[in-house]
């Protein structure tokens, strides 16, 4: 609903799988088709979007669970899918929201492409954020982000939560 009312659009579609979650969003989006399990979505049949918004599950890279990462099989893996979706739909801004833990948590992922090229040892895996912020510049995106407390936005507990903000990246010529 933020993400609406900042950049003055409409819900077209969601994806959500959670039947408590669902039951909110057909509340507040009556009328908004839900194109369910995320990792099924044949992204090139959907509507197209001007703003890409959402989150993936938090629970394997908050400093509350077991701080899994993002792997692939997990909750948080699904990181994939939504960079998927953005491959696609191509939009003009994307807005992901996590939990603050995304910033310390692994990716699992080497830094380099071939083992060992920069040494050996843990301190070369990539964290989440370091991932996704790849995962974007891949996808040809640029980013920006802020850690917010929900405290600093009138809720009674503070709960910090990143929020990032994607868009195609610019070239600039020399000429």
């Amino acid at each position: 609903m933020a993400v609406s009312a900042a950049f003055g659009g409409n819900v077209v579609w969601h994806c959500e799988v959670e039947k408590s979650v669902n039951k909110l969003l057909e509340h507040r989006f009556p009328e908004v088709p839900n194109l369910g399990d995320v990792s099924q979505v044949d992204w090139n049949s959907v509507e197209r979007v001007d703003v890409l918004c959402g989150g993936f599950p938090c629970q394997d890279v908050s400093s509350a669970g077991k701080r899994a990462g993002i792997v692939p099989g997990t909750r948080s893996g699904l990181w994939t899918m939504f960079a998927s979706a953005i491959e696609v739909i191509r939009p003009r801004h994307v807005i992901i929201e996590n939990v603050r833990g995304i910033l310390s948590a692994k990716a699992h992922r080497s830094v380099e492409s071939g083992e060992g090229d920069l040494g050996e040892g843990e301190s070369l895996i990539l964290k989440a954020m370091g991932a996704v912020l790849g995962d974007l510049s891949d996808l040809g995106y640029d980013a920006r982000w802020k850690t917010v407390s929900a405290a600093s936005v009138g809720a009674p507990h503070r709960r910090d939560r990143v929020f990032i903000h994607a868009y195609p990246r610019r070239v600039f010529s020399h000429a």
